[in-house]
């Protein structure tokens, strides 16, 4: 029997802490359920200081005009080529490419909740990357899920499913962006048995603390370190942990509209009445995303969550907060804590690669989004595709 032919994607992600452009290269055999991935390798760059600042301008607008719109819309869309293309010239076999999924920059995502309908917005012209690359785009990846009613995230549980299920291990990815999210993976089960949903904050509370204690000299809280010279101030955490976020029964996502610079600047008097020094303020954000992953865990999860027989594995750029990693295992002390990078997969690397795939299914006409945890009413083929 012939094997089974390979192809060649591309991801391109910019994530909810607008701090670059991750690409990823991964090659795949197969279709659809039976599709093995291997990541090939990764890129990142970051973005301009310039173009950053227009991203979180617009993430948390006072005045935004739709010229702005149209502009950012364009120029991320120019600087994702930019990253693409950077991508095809340095992995060999990046010049096999047949498509490129582009999560595009989300600057808008508010949940349907009380009858409303989630509205979510994602940037970067993917009609630029596809002139730029020569290669088929697919973007525009949650639309799918929102017309048939569900939040249109997360979206990377099926992929999730295809990178890392395992046939006799539990596993619960937790991914740790600007937004937390975890996908349940039970032991030798199927994508629709997986269980997803955002867990809270990751980094996005602490990098928007970080900021505001050094008027923007510091975008984050480098491995933790700030967050271990501080104290958790306890009453501050405790009503931050009663907000009616953390109430909500899956599906279930949220945003920077939720929980980012806003909520951390009208923090800010409360945290400073009770402590001057800012590492306490970051250590307490801290505290809140390791309390809110591992609460969703225990309350939101299968039983084998509280006997620990299953594998946390982190991802994102929270999977390097040192401070943070004590703090979960010290709240899951029967847990074994992985990096997904001791899985053959780098932490960085993993939600571009995820889009790759998304792409993939695209082209197959396969429906990769999971109604349990998005909420839609049925499965769907996600994203558009644009020709070069």
């Amino acid at each position: 029997m012939s094997a089974r032919p390979t192809r060649v994607a591309l991801g391109i992600m910019t994530g909810t802490s607008a701090d670059g452009i991750d690409v990823a290269c991964i090659r795949a055999a197969g279709r659809g359920r039976r599709m093995r991935v291997s990541v090939l390798g990764h890129l990142h760059t970051p973005f301009a200081p310039a173009l950053r600042r227009r991203i979180l301008e617009i993430m948390a607008p006072a005045h935004t005009s739709t010229e702005q719109l149209a502009r950012l819309h364009a120029d991320l869309g120019q600087a994702c080529a930019r990253a693409a293309c950077r991508a095809l010239e340095t992995f060999p076999e990046a010049r096999r490419c047949c498509v490129i999924g582009l999560a595009g920059q989300t600057v808008c995502h508010c949940p349907g909740t009380r009858g409303r309908r989630t509205v979510t917005l994602q940037l970067g012209e993917p009609a630029r990357v596809a002139a730029a690359t020569g290669v088929p785009v697919v973007a525009d990846f949650r639309q799918s899920d929102v017309a048939r009613g569900g939040q249109g995230a997360p979206l990377v549980p099926w992929t999730d499913w295809i990178l890392l299920g395992h046939p006799t291990r539990h596993r619960a990815v937790q991914n740790i962006g600007g937004i937390a999210n975890v996908t349940w993976l039970p032991a030798g089960g199927g994508p629709e048995e997986v269980i997803a949903f955002d867990t809270g904050p990751g980094n996005m509370l602490i990098d928007a603390l970080v900021a505001l204690a050094t008027d923007g000299r510091e975008r984050m809280d480098r491995h933790g370190r700030r967050a271990a010279r501080g104290t958790v101030l306890g009453p501050i955490l405790a009503r931050w942990l009663s907000h009616p976020f953390f109430r909500r029964r899956p599906p279930r996502t949220t945003g920077r509209e939720t929980f980012g610079v806003q909520f951390a600047r009208a923090q800010l008097p409360a945290l400073q009445a009770l402590s001057p020094r800012p590492d306490d303020w970051i250590a307490t954000a801290t505290a809140l995303t390791a309390a809110t992953i591992a609460r969703s865990c225990v309350r939101w999860l299968p039983a084998q969550i509280l006997e620990g027989d299953f594998d946390l594995v982190l991802c994102g750029g929270g999977a390097s907060n040192a401070t943070l990693v004590n703090m979960l295992s010290e709240s899951l002390p029967m847990t074994r804590i992985l990096r997904i990078d001791q899985l053959g997969i780098p932490s960085q690397a993993k939600e571009a690669a995820s889009f790759a795939i998304l792409a993939l299914a695209r082209l197959d006409g396969v429906p990769a989004s999971l109604p349990a945890a998005t909420g839609a009413d049925r499965p769907a083929v996600l994203g558009s595709l644009w020709m070069p």
